[in-house]
């Protein structure tokens, strides 16, 4: 598994290219949960964001455009729409893990167990966020991930996480259905 941060863009670039369906697709989201009101991921959230993740080799991947009011100043996004686009993506990049390893034909419910983020440079309102993630471990119920967003092919934003298969009696246990 890609334990890079950073991925070189001819990497991405060809992870992608290679990537079934392309993005025209629904995404994992709307193909396991359509009825999840998650602000980042949910479907039936017509407030949210509504991400589309689509598989790619080890991970998924997606495109995003910024909307006016995700702006923290003049043409740059907020930090807190970054976090919750790779929060998000990393989730259902983790669910979906689980699923392919343990040969399930739907994804567990899994939440954030913990994340980070670095910002690295403004990140601009006007074009497609690409964003990227890599499954660096799984460990029972547990997956390790690392994501990427870039725009222009310059990384604007880097973030790992930890996310976790929840039980029956957790309150996300039945969120996605």
């Amino acid at each position: 598994m890609n334990t890079a941060m950073v991925w070189p863009v001819e990497q991405r670039k060809q992870v992608l290219a290679a990537q079934p369906g392309g993005m025209t697709e629904p995404g994992v989201q709307q193909q396991y949960a359509p009825s999840s009101i998650c602000f980042g991921c949910g479907p039936a959230n017509e407030m949210g964001l509504r991400i589309q993740s689509h598989r790619i080799e080890n991970g998924l991947s997606m495109e995003y455009l910024p909307e006016e009011h995700h702006q923290a100043f003049p043409g740059m996004i907020n930090g807190g729409i970054i976090g919750t686009l790779l929060d998000c993506h990393g989730n259902w990049t983790a669910a979906v893990a689980l699923m392919d390893a343990n040969n399930d034909s739907e994804p567990p419910c899994t939440v954030t167990a913990s994340y980070s983020v670095q910002l690295r440079r403004p990140t601009p309102k006007d074009v497609p966020l690409q964003i990227t993630s890599q499954v660096v471990s799984i460990d029972g119920n547990k997956v390790n991930v690392e994501l990427l967003l870039e725009a222009e092919g310059k990384v604007c934003a880097t973030g790992k996480g930890l996310f976790v298969a929840v039980k029956e009696g957790h309150p996300a246990y039945h969120r996605w259905s």
